[in-house]
C-alpha cells in the first residue's frame, strides 16, 4: 500500500487540480514501476523501463481512464474532470490534447485520493489499470 504518512495542510478540494496531478503522476509512477519489479525484478533496468514507459505516459493514462470512469462515484469524478478541465500551458509531443487532458485527470484523481487519505481505494483503481494493461 502506498501510504508514507504524510499530513496535508488543506483539503483536496482547496489544492490546484495541477497540484494533485503532479503527486498523482508520481504515485502512479510509483505503483507500476514496483509492480514490475516485483513481477519482472529479473529484466535489466532498460527493459523495465520501457515497459513503465507504456503505462505512464499520456496515452496509457488516457486509456485507464476509459477503464475506470464508469466506477468513479460523485465526488471521485469530480475530482477527475477537475483535472482533465484544467488550462494546462504545455501539451507533450507524442499526445493529442485530448488525451494529455484526460491524462491529467487521472493523474489528479490519483492525487485528490491520496491528500483525501483514501490510499485503498487509489490502489484499487491503479491495481485495476495494470491488471487490465498487462
Amino acid at each position: 500500500m502506498i501510504d508514507l504518512g504524510m499530513v496535508f495542510d488543506k483539503k483536496p478540494n482547496e489544492y490546484n487540480a495541477l497540484v494533485l496531478a503532479f503527486i498523482g503522476d508520481t504515485l502512479n509512477d510509483l505503483y507500476v514501476r514496483s509492480r514490475l519489479v516485483a513481477e519482472h525484478g529479473g529484466m535489466s533496468a532498460n527493459k523495465l523501463h520501457v515497459s513503465a514507459s507504456r503505462l505512464v505516459c499520456a496515452h496509457g493514462q488516457s486509456e485507464a481512464v476509459k477503464l475506470i470512469e464508469p466506477l468513479l462515484d460523485e465526488q471521485e469524478l469530480a475530482a477527475y474532470k477537475r483535472g482533465r478541465n484544467t488550462k494546462s500551458y504545455t501539451v507533450p509531443k507524442n499526445a493529442d490534447v485530448g488525451e494529455y487532458r484526460r491524462a491529467t485527470g487521472f493523474e489528479a484523481l490519483l492525487g485528490w485520493l491520496y491528500v483525501n487519505g483514501r490510499s485503498e481505494r487509489m490502489e484499487e483503481l491503479l491495481k485495476l489499470v495494470y491488471d487490465a494493461a498487462e
